[in-house]
């Protein structure tokens, strides 16, 4: 965790949480732009594998039972005060082997953020429309989704299209959450960046009254996104994406990873991030190295959360950027599962009952969730 001393006991709607370990507590103080401390509930995981649901595939024509075998990788967002979850789960069709099954999105629904009711089939996925080619077989994966300034949810998710081996970020719109209409590749599908292998998109949010929408900066929304190396996109309507190039014509290059740290191997974009009066605070998943140069305080291949401040006035500029994770695997449903090493993969963040919830992947296999303080530079 960040280097503080963190409490050691917070009451999470009257129930007992178990609260991450405080590293280094007797080190510096956390800097004044941090979100967090991170406490995650008693009562978790929050979601996890169903195998009596069934579906039937438009594709294949065939019953199939969609969330069988792993619930992950999940987007949040607060509908008519109620927290909404968008979680990638994966049948059990295909190998038994991470990547080979078929990704679809199910949506659950919860009054206080910790007890879900799921709907029996799944709102999205894989059909016979425009984006066919990019999502089959593979499917749709690790969707993150904000609010527009007209109510409108806009979804950034991966369309993998696992037979050729080509991935890219989909954009999705809906007024409900249960109907979508999905506009292609953020980056178009003609052009110089046509043919790119990306994912991973994060479009920055602000407080607005009760809840988090999507953000301006200088007249554009701004979206960080990728793995390897996070970069950064602008768009005027939320559904279009241009990549923000550096000098010589490439996408910019503003996260790497660090020798010795807890990202040592990538940074990979997270939850949407948040403006603040610090600056734009980005939540991101980190993997440890699986070789040399990883954290030694960490298992190889393990991965957890990061977080890292840009200046708002200018989106490429980073100001400052923790040296320790501020979550990480620690609990048995984080560390065991299809992926063995541990995650804690964020990718939902929201605003509910003066809290902020962070919703995460655990192992690749279930859904968990945290909550902190609101941070006074959101108010």
């Amino acid at each position: 965790m960040m280097r503080a001393a963190w409490m050691a006991v917070v009451l999470l709607c009257g129930v007992a949480p178990v609260v991450c370990s405080a590293q280094n507590a007797a080190e510096a103080h956390s800097p004044d732009w941090l979100v967090g401390p991170f406490t995650r509930p008693a009562d978790a995981p929050v979601i996890s594998p169903r195998p009596q649901s069934t579906f039937t595939d438009p594709i294949s024509g065939k019953q199939v039972h969609w969330e069988a075998l792993h619930t992950f990788n999940p987007a949040a967002i607060v509908k008519d005060g109620k927290i909404y979850v968008l979680y990638r789960a994966e049948d059990d069709t295909g190998a038994m082997v991470i990547g080979e099954h078929t990704s679809r999105l199910g949506l659950a629904e919860s009054d206080d953020g910790l007890h879900f009711k799921r709907l029996p089939e799944p709102v999205f996925y894989p059909n016979h429309d425009s984006q066919q080619e990019n999502e089959v077989p593979g499917g749709v994966e690790d969707p993150r989704i904000v609010e527009g300034e007209d109510g409108t949810y806009v979804l950034t998710y991966t369309q993998w299209a696992r037979t050729r081996g080509v991935y890219s970020v989909g954009i999705a719109t809906s007024k409900d959450l249960r109907t979508w209409t999905k506009h292609g590749k953020a980056f178009g599908s003609e052009g110089k960046y046509g043919g790119l292998k990306y994912k991973s998109a994060a479009i920055v949010t602000h407080r607005v009254g009760d809840r988090l929408m999507a953000a301006k900066i200088k007249g554009r929304y701004w979206m960080y996104w990728g793995e390897i190396q996070i970069r950064l996109a602008t768009s005027t309507d939320l559904i279009h994406w241009t990549p923000v190039e550096d000098a010589s014509g490439k996408p910019v290059e503003l996260l790497k990873d660090r020798v010795g740290k807890f990202d040592s191997a990538f940074p990979e974009s997270g939850p949407p991030p948040l403006l603040t009066t610090k600056g734009i605070v980005v939540i991101y998943n980190a993997k440890n190295a699986e070789k040399a140069g990883g954290d030694s305080k960490l298992a190889a291949g393990t991965y957890s959360v990061g977080e890292a401040l840009f200046s708002a006035d200018d989106p490429t500029k980073l100001k400052d950027r923790v040296e320790e994770p501020v979550f990480k695997p620690e609990q048995p449903y984080e560390r065991s599962g299809q992926y063995a090493a541990g995650t804690t993969f964020a990718e939902g963040l929201v605003l509910f009952r003066q809290k902020l919830f962070l919703y995460y992947g655990c192992a690749d296999s279930h859904v968990g969730v945290a909550t902190a303080p609101v941070p006074a530079m959101l108010q």
